[in-house]
């Protein structure tokens, strides 16, 4: 089988900096096993595989090791993909997933905006041994439906965090996400994922849909500019829409070919 390939940077605007994320354009659906193996040899936080569909696409995500329910940025790599190489001419790409539903991305001059399902996060007690593996003590910690929300003092905080990977991988959730409100804009964030094998990720749009609703109500602002500050670092617009958020971001093309096995 040969299919089109893409590697985009996401939610950046600049090479080598934001999410590099893979966008396999196929024909069928391999099985999971070479899905898992394709995104492997990626080499890359997330590979997207798209699959047309009548009115859109079927998509689904794969980490180095494990299938993902949602992930923001390849999603946003995708339709850019879509818009800026494959001639999709509507306003909207729609994909539907299988475990998050159906998503849509937009267009907004330069950036590409995610429709994606709000994750409000809720307070839980701190699990024992949290403190230890991020090396600082949290001021709060919420639970979502698969990430762990902590929030730190501030933005110094979070960017020097060096937290232990092999004990965060031992609780039970998706990833941790840490944040703290920002100096240039107004939140920041790290996102921790070594369970899916992913130690950081440099830019998490998914992380977003838990991070809005959080600061959108603690600020009173539904409008809200983010950055996620890993060493490849981005930056993200982010809107709360009630059940939806809207996460907006720009990206680039690094690669396109055609792949096969």
């Amino acid at each position: 089988m040969k299919f089109e390939l893409y590697h985009v940077d996401a939610f950046t605007d600049r090479l080598f900096t934001g999410n590099h994320a893979g966008v396999c354009l196929l024909e069928s659906w391999p099985d999971d096993d070479t899905m898992r193996a394709i995104a492997a040899e990626n080499g890359v936080s997330e590979t997207a595989f798209l699959m047309p569909q009548a009115d859109g696409f079927a998509i689904r995500w794969f980490t180095p090791t494990v299938e993902v329910a949602l992930c923001g940025h390849a999603t946003l790599a995708s339709a850019f993909v879509l818009f800026n190489y494959r001639g999709w001419a509507r306003e909207q790409v729609r994909f539907v997933s299988r475990q998050s539903g159906e998503l849509r991305v937009g267009r907004r001059g330069e950036l590409m905006v995610l429709d994606f399902p709000a994750r409000p996060p809720r307070p839980q007690a701190e699990p024992a041994g949290l403190a230890a593996a991020l090396g600082c003590a949290p001021q709060a910690v919420l639970g979502s439906a698969e990430d762990m929300l902590v929030v730190l003092v501030d933005e110094q905080q979070v960017r020097e965090l060096q937290p232990d990977f092999a004990a965060l991988a031992a609780f039970d959730c998706r990833g941790v996400i840490v944040t703290a409100r920002g100096g240039q804009c107004d939140f920041v964030s790290r996102f921790f994922a070594p369970r899916l094998g992913v130690a950081e990720d440099p830019v998490t749009g998914s992380a977003h849909c838990v991070l809005t609703p959080y600061w959108a109500g603690l600020l009173g602002r539904k409008e809200l500019h983010a950055r996620q500050l890993s060493a490849r670092g981005g930056e993200l617009f982010c809107t709360d829409a009630g059940e939806r958020v809207l996460i907006a971001g720009r990206a680039v093309l690094y690669l396109q070919g055609r792949a096969a096995w």
